[in-house]
């Protein structure tokens, strides 16, 4: 039997088929249009997202016995509101994730509801990215929107509804909404009342692995496909490329460098910590976890070479790069403001550090290394919970790079597993539909069958020590850039 995966990526959605036995036999990308209204405003339209994948699934399957496909499933980009009215229709473009425009909201979430009542109820705090503070901001500056609104969903959730007909979402990725009760895996009737809603506006709550519904006709008629192929609900495109790694069961690590970064903890065991820097959510395999979250992470790279150095030759602007550890010339990697630990949308990318003497080779290096310093920012948080880590798993566009992971092994001094393969959320996707279609007994069942370690990168004691000692000058550089950087977004 074939299990179908879909990423729906910031950029694009990336859709894979496995067989039974993990083998993936086919990828396809569908990109789309991602548009950005105002400074630090973020939003694309869902009909983009439906129609590129329905594109994406012909394309992924032709050629294969589609009577074979058993189920679907699905990794998403969190956090993004869709509102349809009566007739299901969407209202408006979708707020995305990386979308800033509500500090105000935030800022009466945790001052005035406050930050200790927020996480009572949900186990985190307001962030800009989040779901709720999006409802607060349309309820304010879009009344006659939030007036039509019959149902709110998530990116990867309105997928869901288009091919099965049924308004859902599961708990990893409801997590991220700041409307969950997170330790109970229910709605928050708390933050319901206070973003003016009605709780039969959430869709239902699923756990990852279960079965949300079977294909409507009229999509099974479209695809080719039998109208038993079951749709899992699918996870938040973290928690679905940790089912990819591996990374469920207790005390496990993935690091995530995608167009976000995420450092990823997994633990039987629900928890909080005190200043809510880590974000606390339920895990796609019935437990929770930890995570602390960068907004920018390849894409920072991304940046670099595309609109500064202007080439295509990422591989060639590393080759030089020799002098780890030493570098003299810093960046912070705050791109689109930045979300864990700092909390803080006003946060501004920066180099720091340069001289007469500084080289092409010095600032990639500093881009490349600034990342990794953001990802330890995060990582002493959860040691500082009691949390061991001696090794981690690593995927994402940024983890192609060689020098990259070698630099992250070394600032955080850990080991880094290689995965055979590193296919992120499309691959926990379908990993997940396999477990509700009962190909395996459950989600650490099919992680053991199918993820495999292939190398390891080890840290070196001596470029350790250079790191940590620039590790310390980094974590110096954001606390004395705070107060400009309100400065500066106030212009």
């Amino acid at each position: 039997m074939y299990y179908i995966g879909i990423d729906l990526g910031t950029s694009s959605a990336k859709l894979l088929l496995m067989d039974g036995e993990g083998n993936i036999k086919r990828i396809v990308s569908k990109e789309y249009p991602i548009s950005f209204p105002q400074p630090g405003w973020s939003e694309q339209n869902p009909s983009d997202w439906y129609e590129k994948t329905m594109e994406g699934l012909c394309e992924l399957t032709e050629g294969f016995e589609k009577e074979k496909i058993n189920g679907l499933s699905f990794g998403g980009q969190m956090h993004g509101l869709v509102i349809l009215d009566e007739n299901d229709e969407v209202i408006r473009p979708a707020i995305l994730w990386n979308d800033g425009r509500t500090i105000d909201e935030c800022i009466y979430l945790n001052e005035v509801i406050g930050k200790e009542r927020i996480s009572a109820y949900t186990a985190n705090i307001a962030f800009a990215g989040f779901t709720a503070p999006k409802l607060l901001w349309m309820k304010k500056h879009e009344p006659e929107n939030f007036a039509k609104i019959h149902k709110i969903m998530l990116p990867k959730d309105y997928l869901a509804y288009k091919l099965t007909g049924n308004h859902c979402t599961d708990v990893s990725d409801a997590s991220g909404m700041l409307l969950m009760d997170v330790k109970n895996r229910c709605w928050s009737a708390k933050m319901c009342e206070i973003c003016g809603i009605k709780e039969e506006m959430l869709p239902k709550i699923y756990e990852s692995y279960e079965c949300v519904g079977t294909l409507l006709p009229e999509i099974a008629k479209r695809l080719g496909f039998t109208e038993k192929v079951k749709v899992a609900a699918g996870a938040g495109d973290n928690a679905a490329a940790a089912v990819a790694t591996g990374t469920v069961g207790d005390g496990k690590c993935n690091i995530s460098i995608g167009t976000s970064g995420t450092i990823f903890i997994s633990s039987n065991k629900f928890g909080v910590d005190e200043n809510n820097a880590l974000h606390a959510f339920a895990d796609a395999n019935g437990a929770y976890h930890l995570m602390g979250c960068m907004l920018s992470a390849a894409s920072c790279n991304k940046w670099w070479m595309d609109n500064i150095l202007e080439t295509a030759a990422y591989a060639k602007e590393q080759e030089n790069i020799k002098k780890l550890g030493e570098n003299h010339v810093y960046f912070l990697p705050y791109l689109m403001g930045e979300r864990s630990p700092h909390n803080n949308p006003d946060a501004r990318g920066t180099f720091i550090g340069m001289t007469m003497d500084t080289t092409r080779e010095d600032m990639t290096q500093a881009v490349l290394e600034g990342v990794a310093f953001a990802f330890r920012d995060s990582f002493e948080i959860a040691k500082r919970l009691g949390i061991h880590i001696e090794k981690t798993k690593i995927c994402g566009g940024g983890a192609k790079s060689a020098l990259w992971k070698k630099i992250i092994a070394n600032v955080l001094n850990i080991t880094v597993d290689i995965l055979e393969t590193e296919e992120g959320p499309s691959l926990g996707g379908a990993m997940l539909a396999a477990v509700a279609c009962g190909e395996y007994e459950n989600v650490e069942a099919v992680a053991e069958k199918i993820v495999k370690v292939v190398d390891s990168i080890e840290p070196e004691a001596e470029l350790a020590a250079k790191y940590e000692k620039r590790y310390e000058k980094f974590q110096q550089i954001y606390p004395a850039c705070k107060d400009l950087f309100s400065i500066i977004s106030a212009d």
